[in-house]
């Protein structure tokens, strides 16, 4: 793995934030996208491959491809690596009174799913859930709220997609994670720009342009991105509630 400044940056919050929790164990969800993929790259230059545990958690709809890609990326970077399906869990739901079986619900209850094993395999080690979300899935509030935003450290939330694929290239990840076609992978077929209705270059230079100009939007694709931006706000903060201040704690 080449080391960059922007590496070593990331790799310090890490070592910092496992130090600050006390422990080096951390554990992280690899579907064989391009984003868990560089998390767990940077965690094992962090922490040591030996102290990350990478999970793959596939569904009854996840391509083959995918885990093989994940496991190929685990052996790069000494990653000790574990495969369980969810199938079984999510038929167990199918099975209660008023499950209704639509693409939308299933695919968050899957995420939600996953973000369990993941917390249940960190409290088993003493580990850290590394999160693997990025600044334009951030923004756009593009996750399954308590799904795959949930993580104890989120080590690539400021970069944006397109910076996460020029990072992960420049680090020599494998070619296959690079090139892969953008997708949750929470049905057959799903790719992200059919959902958020345009290319990740795109969404990223309107994005960008959004937060220099103080989110006045002055084009469509910018209207377009904003709007997604406003729809997914909920996601971004916490849940309402009669609270004010911070309770003094001694």
């Amino acid at each position: 793995m080449k080391m960059l400044p922007e590496t070593e940056r990331i790799r310090n919050f890490i070592r910092d934030t496992c130090d600050a929790a006390g422990t080096r164990r951390i554990v992280i969800g690899l579907s064989g996208g391009i984003d868990s993929a560089l998390a767990a790259a940077l965690a094992a230059g962090a922490v040591g491959g030996e102290n990350v545990l990478g999970l793959t958690l596939p569904s009854a709809v996840t391509p083959p491809g995918d885990i093989e890609d994940a496991a190929a990326l685990c052996r790069l970077c000494g990653i000790p690596h574990r495969v369980i399906g969810i199938a079984p869990v999510i038929d167990a739901y199918r099975s209660t009174k008023g499950f209704e079986d639509t693409p939308y619900l299933v695919g968050n209850l899957m995420a939600r799913t996953r973000m369990a094993l993941l917390y249940y395999h960190a409290n088993r080690i003493g580990g850290l859930v590394c999160g693997t979300s990025n600044r334009s899935e951030y923004l756009l509030g593009y996750c399954t709220k308590h799904g795959d935003d949930a993580a104890d450290l989120q080590p690539i939330l400021h970069l944006y997609k397109t910076d996460v694929s020029a990072l992960s290239r420049a680090m020599g990840l494998p070619e296959a994670i690079l090139e892969k076609e953008p997708s949750a992978g929470l049905w057959p077929g799903q790719r992200d720009e059919d959902e958020l209705g345009m290319p990740y270059p795109e969404i990223d230079r309107a994005l960008i342009a959004l937060e220099r100009k103080e989110w006045a939007a002055s084009t469509a694709a910018e209207e377009r991105v904003l709007a997604l931006v406003k729809k997914g706000a909920h996601k971004r903060q916490p849940a309402p509630s009669l609270l004010t201040g911070t309770p003094a704690i001694p």
